[in-house]
């Protein structure tokens, strides 16, 4: 059995930081104490998966960003370390519950566009993409349109600087900021001949050093697809932020 749970990183205590960090240290190279403790102190909340017992099992980062651009004020849920213990995967509790903090923020100022910006280094997290909704970019077979470039070139520049370069949509640090250790890293073969696989390959074939490939996707009722619609639309009492 696992449960999920949004907690603010504020009510994290040090000892639930210190297994998040174990758990992540234990599937991921290049990284450490302080690049972890940046990301996290960085970001508003963290979705926590734990067992029967408690232990945490996986988590994932998130902050939401609030920006002007091209003459509106947009909003943007910002993903960042993300790892769930592999004895868990293909269980769903992590991406259900995203996706209800995800229709909490968009509840909370239901006017503004809300986006979802992703930066991905490993195949499995790039195919949530396309499991939750109708258009994301890049995408497969899809040319990605001028609007969703720039933003995603604005929200690269702004938040990464130098290390975004836009005309390949990558993230390429000068040294890595973490990358899946070759066990996880490697992709499985029935899985290989997947479109959405084979095209994270060819728009980011440094993803085994730690480039990351820069995402997004729109969250309206319109884009998801009817499971996560549901999920978003399950409003709890609204955040507070």
């Amino acid at each position: 059995m696992i449960n999920s749970k949004t907690v603010k990183i504020c009510n994290i205590d040090d000892n639930d930081i210190e297994k998040m960090y174990q758990l992540y240290a234990n599937y991921y190279s290049g990284t450490s104490k302080a690049l972890f403790l940046a990301d996290l102190q960085s970001k508003d909340h963290v979705i926590i998966l734990t067992d029967d017992t408690q232990s945490i099992q996986g988590f994932s980062t998130v902050k939401t960003i609030e920006i002007e651009f091209a003459g509106e004020i947009i909003r943007a849920i910002f993903s960042g370390d993300t790892i769930v213990n592999h004895t868990f995967w293909g269980k769903n509790d992590l991406a259900q519950e995203w996706l209800k903090h995800a229709g909490q923020i968009k509840y909370m100022r239901p006017s503004l566009p809300l986006y979802w910006f992703l930066i991905v280094k490993g195949h499995r997290t790039y195919r949530y993409l396309s499991v939750f909704s109708r258009q994301y970019y890049p995408a497969p077979g899809v040319d990605t349109p001028l609007r969703a470039k720039r933003l995603m070139d604005h929200l690269s520049a702004k938040m990464f600087g130098e290390a975004y370069d836009p005309t390949k949509g990558i993230l390429c640090f000068p040294d890595s900021r973490g990358h899946l250790q070759k066990e996880w890293a490697d992709i499985p073969q029935k899985d290989l001949n997947l479109p959405e696989v084979q095209f994270f390959l060819e728009r980011n074939p440094g993803y085994k050093n730690g480039d990351e490939l820069v995402c997004i996707c729109e969250l309206t009722e319109e884009n998801l697809k009817p499971l996560t619609k549901r999920l978003f639309n399950f409003h709890k009492p609204p955040l507070d932020e």
